[in-house]
């Protein structure tokens, strides 16, 4: 199956995570290889939302809040570099939309 292209990808997730530096769980400087940075958010949602439309969800679990999918593919950074990623997704049992969850370097 494949997540919606116009699944919800919060910018706070974006802007106040994924792209700064953290002491734990840090995925700025991953994302940074690729030349995202936290003056570019777009640029990564475009990125994820071509990974999700290139490739397709895997069932991972279900809980309370609906049920997780993940994306693996290449992210196609804005320097042409390719970096390797799981997405995480969550389809709410509430509305039935698809969030974004994270990211994690693969």
């Amino acid at each position: 199956m494949k997540i919606p292209v116009d699944a919800i990808i919060p910018e706070p997730k974006l802007t106040q995570y994924l792209l700064v530096p953290r002491s734990r769980n840090d995925k700025s400087k991953f994302l940074l290889q690729g030349g995202f940075t936290a003056a570019n958010p777009a640029d990564l949602e475009l990125a994820i939302r071509r990974l999700i439309a290139d490739n397709e969800a895997i069932e991972d679990r279900t809980d309370r809040f609906g049920t997780f999918y993940e994306v693996k593919g290449m992210l196609t950074g804005v320097n042409g570099i390719n970096l390797g990623v799981v997405t995480i997704w969550l389809h709410e049992s509430v509305d039935s939309n698809f969030r974004f969850i994270t990211l994690i370097p693969d």
